[in-house]
Parts: structure tokens; C-alpha cells; sequence
């Protein structure tokens, strides 16, 4: 009997342990957290098989993954270092900085044990145990990091094969560069407005209370977990003191148009941010393909819906209500994995529904 070893129990640790759980029945999980309610309620929902608060029980693993704050993974990669450790044990983290990562990774690497960076880019603004989910990374892009050019990846693959992930292998300093423009300064900048737009209405209560539509759906990472994101700014700083500096003089920009009044380069502005962002469904670049559509607020329509979709056997990999409301009322996003099962749902739905193009 194989078994994992999975040291933090939090949004992303406790979502791998269920899709390995639902995948790998077989394989024992030896859960850690610093948590005991956090431990109790794994244990109780079947998460894990033993739970414990440290590392015991790792030497028994087969595969460990490091699934904690960046700045704990570190100190975890350097525990590990002087731990006697299971023949062929494969080592692998999740933390979304990899720089630092590797960097500490090189103790492994040197005993001769088997290092895998790993990052799914998936997430939520829940954060906990009780957040996971089996399916939270499927159809993500899984970025993995071998310590070296001849690490076989394809254990830990089959390994995680019940994420259903999308895997991508990156170096470091690539991935550190990718993440820090559209993963942490998009976090920063999400905080700062909350922060600035609470400040700006504490005389204004109302201010809050109606906030909705765009807001929200541009702040809706700011509720994520804050020790968590603490750790990843202080392991990414270079770059991201580097981006942040980049986006405040672009803002002083346009700042400057809109003091001059220059109408032609702000439509410029806007209209570039338009192309660029409808780009992002484009084959080319994304292999997902949105579908949007007018439902009226009426009980029962989302599930009308996909009740007419199931019955052409048409999957749908996500689904959300846009709540743009200065925009377009009542539009719901559907999105497929490929672009004929997206074009065959419009043709069905277009009969009942008004089919939007963003």
C-alpha cells in the first residue's frame, strides 16, 4: 500500500487529498496541521486516514506534499532534509513563488531524493479545510518544476491524475514572472481597492451596501486568506515591486489624459484593454470557450437551462452569473472546453435565450 503525506490541510492540500481519495481509494493519506479542529474535521470526513501535527509518519510516505504558506514550505524542505526518508519518496509543494522554493529544494536534490515544484492555479476566496474540493483544480493549469531536466514527472502525474489538471512545465523564474502579473499584483490591487473604497465611504455607509456588479467582481480575491498572501508577496517581492511600479505609472498615465482631457488616447486606452481581454478566449490562447446569455430572474432557470444541455449530452466545465448590473442585466456565463460543444449549446439555447456577445 502506497502513502501520501500531506503537510498543511488547507483550500489547496485538502483538495488534493480528496481528488487523490476519489482516484486512489487505495492509497493511505497521513495528513498534518497545525489545527486540531482543522485535523478533527478531516479525519471525520474521511479527508485523511490518520492526522497528526507534525511529521510523523513521513517516513513512511511514498509521495510528500508540502501544502502550507510558502515561507513554512521552506522550513518544511529543510525538516525533511535531515529526516531519514522512504527509498524513491517524491517530494513536491504547492506554493505559488517558486524561486525561493527550488532554491531551498537544492538540499533535497543533494541527498538524492526526488524534488518536484508544483503550483495549481486554482483557488478561492474560501480558504480552509472545509473549502476543498476534488474537483477545484480541474481544467487548471498545473505548473510543475523539476529539479532537474531528468526528474521523471510522470508518478506525480498519475498520482494527481483525479484533478484532472492541465499540466505545464516552466522554470522558476519563468513562472515567478507569469504569476506575479496575473496572480499577485491582481491580489494587491483587489485589497487596495477594498481597503481605499471602505476608507472613502466610513461617512457614507450606503457606499458599501451598494457596492456591487463591477466592484465585486473585481475585489472578489481580496477576501483571500491574508497570512497566506503575506507570505507570497515577501517570496516574490523583486518582481512584484517591479510590476506594482510599472501599473502606478501607468495609472499616473492616465490620470494625466484625464486632467487633459484627451478623449481620443483614453478611447485608445480602453480600447486596447477590450482587445487584449477578448483575446483571452481566443484557441490561441486559452483552451476554454465562453458562452453568454440573458436569463430572466425567475426560480428554476439556470437549472431549465442545463436541463437543455444534458439532454444533448453537452458538458459544462463552469458556470457563474455575471453581476455587472451597469453593464448587462442578468447574464450567465457558461463555459465549454471545446468550441464546438460551445457553439452547439448556442444553437440550442439561442431558440429561448438571447445569446450575448462581450
Amino acid at each position: 500500500m502506497e502513502t501520501v503525506f500531506i503537510k498543511g490541510l488547507g483550500l489547496i492540500g485538502s483538495s488534493l487529498a480528496r481528488a487523490i481519495r476519489q482516484d486512489h481509494p487505495q492509497i493511505q493519506i497521513i495528513a498534518s496541521d497545525v489545527n486540531e479542529e482543522t485535523l478533527q474535521y478531516a479525519k471525520e470526513n474521511n479527508i485523511a486516514d490518520r492526522v497528526v501535527t507534525d511529521m510523523t509518519g513521513v517516513d513512511q510516505a511514498d509521495y510528500i506534499i508540502l501544502a502550507s504558506p510558502v515561507s513554512q514550505i521552506i522550513k518544511d524542505i529543510t525538516a525533511l532534509a535531515n529526516l531519514k526518508l522512504k527509498s524513491g519518496v517524491i517530494i513536491t509543494d504547492v506554493g505559488s513563488t517558486k524561486q525561493t522554493i527550488m532554491q531551498a529544494g537544492k538540499v533535497l536534490t543533494q541527498r538524492n531524493l526526488t524534488f518536484i515544484g508544483g503550483h495549481p492555479m486554482a483557488g478561492s476566496h474560501k480558504s480552509g479545510v472545509q473549502a476543498g474540493r476534488a474537483d477545484l483544480i480541474e481544467n487548471a493549469y498545473y505548473f510543475l518544476l523539476p529539479a532537474s531536466e531528468s526528474t521523471d514527472t510522470s508518478k506525480l502525474t498519475w498520482l494527481l491524475a483525479g484533478t484532472n489538471a492541465k499540466w505545464l512545465e516552466l522554470t522558476p523564474s519563468q513562472h515567478d514572472k507569469i504569476v506575479a502579473q496575473i496572480s499577485h499584483v491582481p491580489h494587491i490591487i483587489a485589497a487596495e481597492l477594498v481597503n481605499q473604497t471602505q476608507q472613502a465611504f466610513k461617512d457614507e455607509p450606503v457606499g458599501m451596501r451598494v457596492a456591487a456588479g463591477g466592484f465585486k467582481s473585481v475585489t472578489r480575491i481580496a477576501a483571500s486568506d491574508p497570512t497566506m498572501w503575506s507570505a507570497i508577496l515577501l517570496n516574490n517581492k523583486e518582481l512584484i515591486l517591479k510590476q506594482l511600479t510599472s501599473y502606478i505609472t501607468g495609472l499616473e498615465n492616465i490620470g494625466a489624459l484625464i486632467k487633459k482631457e484627451d478623449r481620443s488616447a483614453l478611447f485608445d486606452f480602453f480600447k486596447q484593454a477590450k482587445v487584449s481581454r477578448e483575446s483571452l478566449n481566443t484557441p490561441a490562447r486559452a483552451p476554454f470557450y465562453d458562452l453568454f446569455l440573458n436569463i430572466p430572474d425567475k426560480s428554476g432557470e439556470i437549472a431549465r437551462v442545463t436541463g437543455m444541455l444534458a439532454k444533448h449530452h453537452l458538458s459544462i466545465i463552469n458556470i457563474q452569473i455575471l453581476e455587472v448590473r451597469e453593464d448587462i442585466n442578468g447574464i450567465l456565463q457558461l463555459v465549454f472546453n471545446t468550441e464546438e460543444a460551445r457553439d452547439q449549446a448556442a444553437r440550442i439555447l439561442e431558440k429561448d435565450y438571447e445569446i450575448v456577445t462581450r
